[in-house]
């Protein structure tokens, strides 16, 4: 009864977390639950993963920056921060909103059930001792939380002696967040055997992963160029996929730049990483749409897998020797469930650490095929998921300005340090003259050759001047309706001064404005004319 008003009643879901917790309890965790899905690949979700704030997962070697990194976005310190050349921050310490500051050790964290950390309870006590959640009233926590994790090491040494399997915590993570950050030293850039194996065990999460360059600033720009590609041979190694990963560069703290050469770079860089971050808590829905969508297919295939490994158990003699030859031969049974199923091959389990998870499991106790259940997440992902993301399209539509604001997100809004306040477009915002006047005797000489009638020259003895920037037509023609301010389809000198303005503008790389800002308007158009 309760599919088939799922199937039929529009009105079923409140809003997004509510509808995605639900679909998984109904549909998604049943099939999960009958074929060992949590044994093998991700815990149970719980209610606060639908409910939780966007989370940022920093991670990187010792002494890239990652918690002076947290420090310079929240304009503040920490609870439990720590910050050396060596390895200083030995934790996992989540940094979260809280009207009182302090912390809570690993062990009453988790079981929390107002926190999305109570499934971190299997890592067991070595890795509970080494957690805590950092608590503090920040703006910028109001709208999201940030994951600091202990550098990583080099040498299998230090591996061990974690005492708890660090790649498989942070996967964990990455299955949550909705942004994880690599971040590397640029003055002493390489990659330990445990970062290349953290990187790759969050290989399935490249959508959420940027990297970030960090001390950029301690070197020159020839060698900067140097690091920058060998980062990115690195990367691309490691990762192994065609796409590029976003790599933003710069000196992310509150001191001097020691070799400002590259400010300008510095300071682009460091907007588009805040513009990406501050568009979290507007995509978060989104994001855990996506993530219920992946696992929903994960755990489509996981139920072929372990009812075809069940199928072909004998039910009398021979189990072991039969489970050892259905191990060894689990890439041609991964063929034969893609060819029979029309499944693509991303979507199937790691093969060697399927095989490795599988040898602890009594194949006998396994469930057999049960197509209802299949037939339940077919639904989902063929008709809910489809609702739901209608739902989320007007959630985002009633709430546009939902952005992560405070701290080092302050700084740049606005004001003569806002990104690009006086270049391009905006040089002269601040200045009582009229910014085109400086050059507008050199374009008078040119409007006097044009041969002007009544002090006007005509759209095509303007188009020919115009040309000679050799612009694509779309961006002169965008560039002619701001300089013709009045719309009369002719320029004055005024105008025809502006229209030189804005192809200077363009030519040095930088946008045209939508419409034309109050300080380029020509003085004697003032107050007369309204733009379009």
């Amino acid at each position: 009864m309760f599919r088939k008003s799922m199937k039929k009643d529009p009105e079923l879901f409140q809003n997004v977390s509510e509808g995605l917790r639900r679909l998984y309890r109904t549909k998604l965790f049943p099939l999960e639950d009958t074929y060992r899905f949590h044994d093998f690949h991700s815990p149970a979700l719980e209610d606060a993963d639908f409910d939780n704030k966007p989370m940022v997962l920093l991670v990187g070697q010792y002494s890239t920056g990652k918690t002076t990194f947290i420090r310079h976005l929240m304009e503040q310190d920490f609870p439990g921060m720590r910050i050396g050349p060596e390895p200083t921050t030995d934790s996992f310490i989540a940094v979260m909103h809280g009207d009182q500051e302090g912390v809570i050790p690993g062990n009453a964290l988790v079981v929390d059930p107002k926190k999305p950390f109570r499934k971190l309870n299997a890592f067991g006590n070595a890795f509970l001792n080494r957690f805590m959640c950092a608590q503090m009233p920040n703006a910028v926590l109001e709208s999201i939380s940030i994951i600091d994790t202990p550098g990583i090491l080099s040498g299998e040494k230090q591996r061990i002696s974690r005492g708890y399997d660090f790649a498989a915590v942070l996967e964990w993570f990455a299955e949550r967040v909705d942004r994880i950050i690599l971040l590397f030293d640029a003055h002493k850039l390489d990659i330990s055997d445990e970062f290349s194996e953290v990187i790759r065990a969050l290989k399935n999460h490249e959508d959420k992963m940027r990297v970030v360059l960090n001390k950029a600033d301690q070197i020159s720009t020839q060698q900067l160029m140097r690091v920058y590609g060998a980062l990115m041979w690195s990367l691309g190694k490691i990762i192994n996929t065609p796409e590029v990963v976003r790599v933003y560069i710069g000196s992310f703290w509150a001191q001097p730049l020691l070799v400002p050469d590259n400010r300008k770079l510095f300071e682009a860089e460091e907007q588009d990483l805040f513009v990406d971050i501050q568009s979290l808590p507007r995509n978060a829905a989104l994001r855990k749409l996506n993530d219920l969508i992946k696992r929903a297919r994960l755990a489509k295939v996981h139920a072929y897998i372990i009812s075809s490994l069940k199928k072909e158990m004998p039910s009398v003699f021979g189990k072991d020797s039969k489970k050892k030859e259905l191990i060894t031969n689990l890439g041609e049974i991964y063929l034969k469930i893609e060819k029979e199923h029309q499944i693509s091959p991303g979507d199937f389990p790691n093969l060697a650490k399927m095989q490795e998870l599988l040898n602890g499991h009594d194949f006998t106790k396994f469930a057999t095929l049960k197509p209802k259940l299949l037939e339940a997440v077919e639904d989902m992902l063929a008709n809910d998921i489809a609702r739901l993301m209608a739902l989320v399209r007007q959630e985002e539509a009633s709430m546009p300005s939902q952005s992560v604001k405070g701290g080092a997100f302050e700084g740049t809004m606005s004001g003569p340090f806002g990104h690009g306040y006086g270049e391009g477009a905006s040089e002269g915002i601040d200045e009582l003259e009229w910014v085109v006047g400086r050059d507008k005797p050199t374009y008078d000489e040119i409007f006097y050759t044009l041969s002007p009638i009544n002090g006007k020259v005509s759209g095509a003895a303007a188009k020919k001047e115009m040309l000679k920037s050799k612009l694509p037509n779309t961006v002169l023609g965008k560039i002619w309706k701001l300089a013709d301010v009045d719309k009369d389809g002719l320029l004055d000198d005024e105008e025809f001064a502006l229209a030189n303005h804005l192809i200077k503008v363009k030519l040095e790389g930088h946008e045209l404005p939508p419409s034309l800002p109050e300080h380029l308007v020509p003085p004697s158009k003032r107050g007369t004319v309204q733009q379009d």
